[in-house]
């Protein structure tokens, strides 16, 4: 699937900014294109849709995180097979911040639920959503950036 079919929303992130109050941090994919491929993507070996434990959302980047301007590409896996369910390029700064609200809201409440909220619509409509607390970082060459990913405490990787 082309990366240009899809665009990334995201809401209540201003809040760690402005020392407003905690709101989780909630991001948007929309996906607008031949709708089978990535129903058939999200969909596991018992016809259902895959829950949020069966997937990961990762951030690997194309330039030095310390580069102005960085992009890099946004990824949902499937965890058990490994296999891409969509990718889409973003810039690095957004990730990053979206990630540091996301890391804040853990801190700042006792939502156990999780630290951010990922919908996914098919040309408009809701197709699923999951409640994440992990979302990790790589440089371009495949190495993790613990300081910039999102990783529960207690976790090891």
């Amino acid at each position: 699937m082309r990366r240009d079919y899809f665009t990334l929303d995201v809401e209540n992130i201003d809040w760690v900014d402005e020392d407003g109050s905690p709101s989780k941090p909630t991001v948007t994919i929309h996906f607008e294109g031949p709708s089978s491929t990535l129903r058939e993507r999200l969909t596991g070996p018992d016809g259902d849709l895959l829950d949020a434990d069966e997937t990961d959302v990762t951030f690997r980047l194309q330039e030095s995180v310390d580069e102005p301007g960085a992009t890099g590409v946004v990824s949902v896996t499937n965890r058990t097979t490994g296999d891409f369910i969509l990718e889409l390029n973003e810039e690095a700064e957004d990730v990053l911040r979206f990630i540091r609200a996301a890391r804040t809201y853990g801190q700042e409440t006792s939502d156990t639920t999780g630290r951010y909220h990922v919908e996914i619509a098919i040309n408009g409509d809701d197709e699923v959503e999951y409640e994440k607390t992990t979302f990790l970082v790589y440089n371009r060459e495949g190495n993790l950036l613990r300081q910039h990913s999102l990783i529960p405490s207690g976790v090891e990787l």
